[in-house]
Order: structure tokens, then C-alpha cells, then sequence
């Protein structure tokens, strides 16, 4: 016993030695860059503009050529399905980035890689006029070696050239948005110079096991050393590599382990320590409890490098139909971003990189919505929002940007790969989403089984390939979009969607019913509008049947909001599915589709709609289960007078029952109760139940609200439903418009 301790001590005391000594230096060259571009692949006469990176080429000033080209702002929309991306309404030219810096001349003894962690499309570095590579990868980090290149104790002129999305090679695993027009390139997440011993760690993932009560840390190392060049010259390398286990928030060291290994020269390698860790917090939305795992290399006597990530003990699985947290049954809840898209939104600027804007959008709101998980769509983020969701616990569903192409297999699996090792450490990161809406075998069946073995802790989605499509099928990401307007022919049925039926079963439902695996319903509400009010691309025929083609935004959004609420009650009350994430929280606003906020993107002022899903996402609800007798036009008004009989749906996302109230009420025109009552009741654990209710309508015709508030004992404030209903025959029906409670 008094050994074992002695050696502890000696590797706490070895450990704090190497902290005070990091042996990797890193000096960032995020920050203002000269910048110009050419229409040829040669270098401009002289840079005439500033660019900040992190960030994309409309960040340039003076500004591009034809930036009004990429960012226009039309009065309203036209119906339109899609775009070819080459159908190019601008020049494409290649970006150019200059940058000097300083190296210092104490760093000559060591290794320096340049590593740029995404940039768009096809990326050179050169270094002092040297050529260090080319890489078409655009969501997983571009590096190289710069030693060969560097001046130490001297300036060094940094040069990066990037290309045009239509001249992205076919190998490359860059996907195609039917829905997005123009494709910014530029260097859109940090930049650095990093310099260490001679090997390094490459990559560090950290893979936590709640069942099993342990981790896995998988590491690549990269040794700089030059390979063989005699014949008894060694070809790999002794190494030793320490791994810290501490907590984030107070620093208390909780667990280490320390492995023996071989670095092949001039090479990757990679190798893997499993570390025993019983005592710890899970990691959760609820409780986001986060460790950092430090892990430090040694060759010999000498530090070579250390590297540290953050991560949470998290287990995230699918059983059946339902997914599981940390052991528990466990539904989802939340929205999509698609960061690609807003990129070509006008009020974009660098709203992507001012952490104060992401954590409102990330945090603030999102709790205040009851939201739990977000699909990050078609396209990643930079790396510091899976930061931001991590440290306060937001499960992501994080998927490439894969719809109608994915490039060559043997690229799409080193790109794919690269992706797992780069963003794996995150514990906000639950899904790991291949592909949106398309089929593709190689990644089905092949690639997704290897990255399982490199990745086990995870769930794949593969787009719409399900089971039968794929040997083993996780789960489905079905996309039940209601309320479409399929023809616009004069006397054609163009929707028969009975908008608050909570009963209603269109095929996209019976196929999530027939489903054996969990159905993540991740899309959903074809009623967008844009931040003017006006509807989008993708919904002008929607509006112009239900409202007529002179409704005003202030129509358009009380509609959308009441539309977007009522589906989602709609889905959350169908027992089959275990997550629920309306599309879309953030898009291009002249785009395609639509997202909820109004006037310029960087107040973050909600619409209606968004402050809706506040009751419509409430983890213990009451639901109406009604159709909507104002804007379905096949709805029968209801007799005056008459009793009313309905039914009421009881939702709980919770593990344990929850009892309250539930008050009923009609509202006339002016917001008056002209009938109530209050019944007493109780939600079961994970509940998704009806029961019936009885309520007399008034005996004067008009438009009516129905409402139904839901109070939980020791809440103070109810989660509303409503239903707009008719009551005989006038010549106009007015409503009460109730308004939502409001964000903050």
C-alpha cells in the first residue's frame, strides 16, 4: 500500500511539473488579415482590402466586387422549389489571405504545424512564397507542417488562397443545399501555429461509458520525425502518454492513467488507454457537469506535447423505439439551425462569431422554450458553439452537409473520419447525421459500421436510409410536412390536412408507427415566412390558400404561430416518437424557408411562433384535440348552444407523474369568458393518453377561442392550448387573439 502511494504521489508531482511546463506553444492569427481576390489563380498585384478570420468573404472592406450579388433583399418571395447551384449569377474568383507574424527564435527547436480548423472551398497555404499542400476538406480542420518553411527570430509572410464552391473537386465530401444560392468561401473557424517536441498528438477523443463507468481515450499521434532513410535507421519510436482526468470547475484532479507505446516515424498512429472512473456526475441538459481530460507525451525525459478537451459522462442510446440518456428514457425536444444558409443571409455579418449573440441564441432562448436538442442542419458549426452547448447543456443531432451529393467514397470516409476524431469530445453532440434526406449505400453500410467501431458511445442517422435500406438501422428521421399545398389548379383538392386533429394518421405517421427503431421527427411546419412577414420561396402557395394573396405580415405571423403550434401538439402527442424538432430557428432570411424572428437578425426579437413553442414544447401539457374551425376550410360550424364534446391529450415527458389542473374555457371576439370549467388531473410517468371533456358553446353566433390551461401543482404559470372554433353562421367571424407570454 505505502508503494502504491509513493508511486501515485510521484505521478501527481510529474504531472503538476509538466503542467507549469506545457510543452506546446500556440499563437493564434485569428484577426484582421489583408485580403483581395482574382478572377485567376495567381497572386494579386496588391491586397486592397482587410478580412477578420474567423469569418467569410462578405466580411471584406472595402467590400467584394458584386457582394449586392450575394445578398439581396427582394419585397417578396417567388414560388420557387430549388436552385442549380452553377447557375452562377457572379464572377467566381479565388480569396486570397495575407497575414505576417512573428516567430519567435527560442521555438526553433521545435515542430510547428499551421492548422486552419474549417475553411471553404479547397484551401493552399503557402509560407514564405513555399507551397506546404492543398485540401478540399471544408467542415474538418486543413494542416500542415511549417517548419521547412518558417524564418525563426524573424517575420514570416503567411499566404492562404481559397477557391469557389463550383470548383470543388468531385472526390470532395462537400454536399449540395437545393435550397441555398450562393456558396461564401472564406476561413470560417480559428487559425493557428502550434509547436511541439517532435511527436504529437494529432487528435484526442474522449469517449465516456456511464454504463460501464469508464473512458475511453483514443488518441492519434504524429510524428515528425523523417522516416528511414538508412538501413539501421529506427522506424518508430518509444513514447509515454500521461492522461489527467480533472474536474472543469474546480480543477481537483479525479483519475490518471499512463500508457507505454511505439510512434511510427514520419507518421499517424493510434492508440487507445482505458481509464476506470466510478465516482462522477453524469453530464445532461438539466446538469451539464463537465470534466477536462489533459493528456501529455513523453519521449524519453523530454515534454513533447500536451492537449487538452472538455467533456461530459454522457451515455446517449437508442433501445427500442425510445432513446435513453444516461440510462433513463428520455424525449427530445427543440428546432433546427442551418448555419450554411444563414451565411447568405444580408444581416448576417459576424453575428456566427460574436459569442454573445451565439449564447443567447444557443442558451438564452432555448431554455425559456422548454428546448432540449437542436439538429444542427445540412452543415456544421465552429467549434466554439459545441462549447457553448456543452457547458450549458443542449443535446445537438450534428449533420454534415450531405443532401443531394456526397463525393468519392475513399474521401467522404478520411473526411467523415476526420470529422468523429475533430468533434467527438463533445458531450452536447448526441447524433452524429451523415446524411439529410437522401439514400446512399456505401455510407449506410459500410463507412457508418467503421466509424461505430471508432465511435461507439454515438447514434447514426442516415437520412431516409431506414431499416431494410441499412443492416443496422439506429433510427429514423422522418419528415412529416402537413398543410403543403400540392396543386394550385383550379378545383383541385390542394389539402385535406385537418389542422388540430391530434388523431390524424397520414402515411408519414403510419410509417413512424410501423418503425421498430426510434423515430426522431426532425423537420416539420411548411409555413415559413420571412422577418418582413411575407411568405418564402417555399410557401406563397400555402398562404394564398388559407389567407388570400393580400394578407398582411401581421395575418401571415398570427397564423404561422397558431399553424406551428397546433402541429407540434400534434406530433408530441403520437406515442411513437421520441423527439420532436420543428425546422427552422435559424435560415437565410430571403431564402427558401423561413425562420422566427423579425426586423434584423441581430436583435434576436422573436416572432410570435417562437414564443408560442413555449407552451407547445412544455414538458407536461394538456393538449386540445380539435380541429381548427377557422382556417380549415372543410370545418362545420357547431350549433349554438349546443354541448361540446372533445377529447383532451395528456403529455409528460417526465419520469415521474405530474398532477394539476385543467381549466376550460370559451372567449368571444373581445376576449370575454362566456363558458369555463376546471377539472382536476393527473399525467403518468412518459404519458401520451386522452380523455374525454364535456363544455356548452354560448348561444350567440361568432368566432370563438376555445382554451385549455394546464396548471401543475407548484407552478405558477399554465401551459395553453387553443383552438379557434365556429359557432353558427354569420356573415364574418371575429377571433380573440390571445397573445404569448413573452421571451426575455
Amino acid at each position: 500500500m505505502k508503494h502504491t502511494s509513493f508511486l501515485f504521489l510521484v505521478l501527481i508531482l510529474s504531472v503538476q511539473y509538466s503542467k507549469a511546463q506545457n510543452p506546446r506553444t500556440v499563437i493564434s492569427l485569428n484577426g484582421s488579415w489583408d485580403f483581395d481576390q482574382t478572377t485567376a489563380a495567381f497572386l494579386p498585384e496588391k491586397f486592397t482590402r482587410t478580412i477578420p478570420v474567423p469569418g467569410l468573404i462578405h466580411l471584406a472592406e472595402p467590400k467584394i466586387v458584386e457582394y449586392d450579388k450575394f445578398f439581396k433583399r427582394p419585397d417578396r418571395a417567388e414560388a420557387k422549389e430549388q436552385f442549380n447551384l452553377y447557375n452562377l449569377d457572379y464572377t467566381p474568383r479565388y480569396s486570397w489571405y495575407r497575414k505576417k507574424v512573428f516567430i519567435p527564435k527560442e521555438l526553433e527547436n521545435k515542430e510547428g504545424i499551421i492548422t486552419i480548423k474549417k475553411s471553404q472551398y479547397v484551401t493552399q497555404v503557402y509560407i514564405n512564397g513555399m507551397d506546404l499542400g492543398t485540401s478540399m476538406a471544408c467542415y474538418t480542420p486543413v494542416e500542415f507542417p511549417v517548419n521547412k518553411a518558417i524564418k525563426f527570430g524573424s517575420d514570416n509572410e503567411i499566404l492562404i488562397r481559397v477557391g469557389e464552391r463550383t470548383w470543388l473537386p468531385a472526390e470532395a465530401a462537400g454536399g449540395t443545399d437545393k435550397e441555398k444560392e450562393h456558396y461564401l468561401p472564406g476561413i470560417w473557424d480559428d487559425v493557428f501555429l502550434s509547436f511541439t517536441g517532435d511527436i504529437r498528438i494529432n487528435r484526442l477523443l474522449v469517449l465516456p461509458s456511464v454504463a460501464n463507468k469508464n473512458l475511453t481515450i483514443k488518441t492519434q499521434v504524429r510524428s515528425l520525425i523523417p522516416a528511414q532513410i538508412f538501413y539501421d535507421d529506427p522506424m518508430e519510436d518509444s513514447i509515454r502518454l500521461e492522461i489527467t482526468i480533472s474536474e472543469k470547475i474546480t480543477g481537483k484532479i479525479v483519475a490518471t492513467v499512463v500508457g507505454k507505446f511505439t510512434a511510427k516515424r514520419d507518421n499517424i498512429t493510434e492508440m487507445a488507454l482505458e481509464i476506470p472512473f466510478s465516482d462522477f456526475m453524469t453530464w445532461s441538459p438539466e446538469k451539464p457537469f463537465m470534466y477536462i481530460a489533459t493528456a501529455r507525451l513523453k519521449t524519453g525525459n523530454i515534454n513533447s506535447d500536451e492537449v487538452s478537451r472538455q467533456f461530459g459522462m454522457r451515455d446517449f442510446t437508442a433501445r427500442g423505439k425510445f432513446f435513453y440518456l444516461n440510462g433513463d428514457k428520455y424525449f427530445l425536444r427543440g428546432t433546427n439551425i442551418t448555419l450554411q444558409r444563414f451565411f447568405e443571409d444580408p444581416d448576417c455579418g459576424n453575428l456566427v462569431w460574436d459569442k454573445e449573440w451565439v449564447t443567447k441564441l444557443l442558451v438564452n432562448y432555448p431554455k425559456q422554450l422548454n428546448w432540449n436538442a437542436m439538429r444542427i442542419c445540412v452543415g456544421v458549426v465552429p467549434d466554439f458553439w459545441y462549447d457553448i452547448a456543452d457547458e450549458n447543456g443542449l443535446l445537438l443531432q450534428n449533420e454534415w452537409l450531405y443532401w443531394q451529393n456526397h463525393g468519392w467514397d475513399n474521401e467522404i470516409r478520411k473526411e467523415y473520419s476526420d470529422w468523429v476524431w475533430s468533434d467527438g469530445s463533445h458531450p452536447s453532440i448526441a447524433i452524429w447525421d451523415a446524411i439529410n434526406e437522401n439514400t446512399d449505400m456505401f455510407i449506410g453500410n459500410t463507412l457508418i459500421p467503421e466509424l461505430k467501431k471508432l465511435d461507439p458511445t454515438r447514434i447514426w442517422d442516415a437520412g431516409y436510409m431506414r431499416e431494410g435500406l441499412m443492416k443496422s438501422d439506429e433510427m429514423d428521421e422522418p419528415h412529416p410536412y402537413e398543410g403543403r399545398i400540392v396543386s394550385t389548379e383550379k378545383g383541385s383538392e390542394t389539402t385535406t390536412y385537418p389542422l388540430g386533429n391530434l388523431d390524424y394518421k397520414p402515411q408519414a405517421l403510419k410509417m413512424i408507427i410501423d418503425a421498430g427503431v426510434p423515430q426522431l421527427a426532425n423537420e416539420y411546419g411548411w409555413i415559413w415566412l420571412w422577418r418582413n412577414g411575407l411568405p418564402s420561396k417555399l410557401t406563397v402557395d400555402v398562404y394564398n390558400y388559407y389567407l388570400g394573396k393580400n394578407s398582411t405580415p401581421s395575418q401571415n405571423r398570427e397564423f404561422q404561430a397558431y399553424d406551428i403550434q397546433l402541429e407540434t401538439e400534434w406530433l408530441r402527442s403520437e406515442p411513437n416518437l421520441t423527439g420532436v424538432l420543428a425546422f427552422c430557428y435559424l435560415t437565410n432570411n430571403f431564402g427558401y424557408t423561413g425562420d422566427w424572428f423579425t426586423g434584423n437578425i441581430r436583435d434576436l426579437k422573436p416572432a410570435p411562433a417562437l414564443q408560442w413553442f413555449t407552451d407547445a414544447f412544455a414538458p407536461s401539457a394538456v393538449f386540445i384535440n380539435l380541429t381548427d374551425g377557422r382556417y380549415v376550410k372543410q370545418s362545420v360550424p357547431f350549433k349554438p348552444g349546443e354541448k361540446l364534446s372533445f377529447k383532451l391529450v395528456k403529455i409528460n415527458d417526465l419520469a415521474t407523474k405530474v398532477s394539476g389542473k385543467v381549466t376550460l374555457s370559451i372567449l368571444d371576439s373581445n376576449g370575454k369568458t362566456v363558458s369555463d370549467k376546471t377539472v382536476p388531473v393527473v399525467l403518468a410517468t412518459f404519458d401520451r393518453s386522452a380523455f374525454p371533456v364535456e363544455l356548452s358553446l354560448p348561444k350567440k353566433a361568432g368566432g370563438y377561442l376555445l382554451l385549455v390551461e394546464f396548471l401543475a401543482d407548484g407552478r405558477k404559470e399554465p401551459v395553453v392550448s387553443r383552438r379557434f372554433i365556429k359557432v353558427g353562421i354569420v356573415p364574418e367571424y371575429k377571433y380573440f387573439e390571445m397573445q404569448p407570454v413573452k421571451l426575455k
